[in-house]
């Protein structure tokens, strides 16, 4: 049990990681809110763990696997509301200027 609970933190580690390199080479920081930059993490890896690909945890799949490539984080809405709204939907993506 311990060891799940290792590579869990990890895998964790890994996708915060992806996250802070995503936003940097696209011009977009993480939420200032560490509380909820963990939540939107730690629901992408119980999410890729169980369906093998990171889909937003603030959206709803549909099953169709085709469909649902659209809601991989980071999903194909987010630069539309990172522009629109400051943040992406999960608020885990921000420009820079509204942190």
């Amino acid at each position: 049990m311990a060891d799940n609970k290792v590579e869990v933190k990890e895998f964790e580690e890994e996708m915060l990681k992806w996250a802070r390199a995503y936003a940097k080479k696209h011009g977009f920081v993480l939420n200032p809110d560490e509380k909820q930059v963990g939540n939107v993490i730690k629901g992408l890896v119980r999410i890729e763990s169980k369906f093998g690909r990171p889909y937003c945890p603030c959206r709803i799949r549909t099953g169709d696997e085709e469909k649902d490539r659209k809601i991989e984080c980071p999903c194909a809405y987010h630069e539309d509301e990172i522009t629109k709204q400051g943040h992406c939907h999960c608020n885990l993506y921000f420009k820079p200027e509204t942190t």
